[in-house]
């Protein structure tokens, strides 16, 4: 399972959005299909517990969580940054 694969099955799973995930493209914005403030933590805890990484303060934004495409771009590079440390 891809990075994105697995974090579009996070947020079908913590996301709560009204629509279905599946029918969103990769950059689709996640807050403009409803993504809550509240959801976009539990989705934090969800995807820092999955691969076990943790979100540095400069990238708690909304920014971040913007899409599918940008949380997995994050991921991406926290993990990389994690395996060379």
């Amino acid at each position: 399972m891809s990075a994105v694969e697995a974090i579009r099955s996070i947020v079908a799973k913590h996301g709560k959005l009204p629509v279905d995930v599946a029918t969103l493209q990769d950059d689709a914005d996640l807050y403009a299909a409803g993504l809550s403030s509240f959801a976009s933590v539990q989705l934090m805890l969800a995807i820092e517990e999955h691969f076990d990484i943790e979100f540095p303060e400069d990238r708690l934004n909304r920014k971040t969580f913007s899409s599918i495409k940008a949380i997995a771009g994050v991921v991406t590079e926290l993990s990389e940054d994690q395996q060379a440390a």
